[in-house]
């Protein structure tokens, strides 16, 4: 995959109705107000000493920065956001409405836009559930507000 393809998904995404329940797409997954595509994914880290988990952590930051490079060319700078607050109160109890909830559990930060003459949010986050689980590029598409 390459930042071509990867703009072409954010394209389609922005303007693809949106699914009527939870699920899986075509490009990841999505439901009622967002989709969220899964870019690239890495291998696992069950065997790894540590390097190779660097070394792959450093790549996926670098290809969002890259993909955030070229979106804010078109709709100026992102606004840069941590969940780190959103997942302390889903934690607590609070109902997060998706795709917030879920996302906090894995993406600690997220690079954001509101396009203009769009009512819809876009999102570009790398997720990693655990040490020794993949790492994913995240592109996110939702017209629910960021909490």
């Amino acid at each position: 995959m390459d930042i071509a393809h990867w703009l072409a998904t954010v394209d389609l995404l922005c303007t693809r109705d949106f699914p009527a329940e939870h699920g899986r797409t075509d490009v990841g997954t999505g439901g009622p107000g967002y989709h969220i595509a899964e870019l690239l994914t890495s291998g696992d880290f069950w065997e790894d000493d540590g390097t190779e988990w660097e070394e792959t952590d450093t790549q996926y930051e670098c290809n969002r920065d890259g993909l955030t490079e070229r979106l804010a060319e078109r709709w100026g700078p992102p606004d840069r956001i941590s969940l780190a607050s959103v997942f302390e109160r889903s934690t607590g109890g609070e109902d997060i409405p998706e795709p917030w909830g879920s996302l906090c559990a894995h993406v600690p930060n997220l690079h954001l836009w509101g396009p203009p003459q769009t009512d819809r949010w876009v999102a570009l986050g790398v997720s990693q559930w655990d040490k020794e689980l993949p790492f994913q590029l995240l592109a996110v598409v939702t017209e629910v507000d960021p909490p």
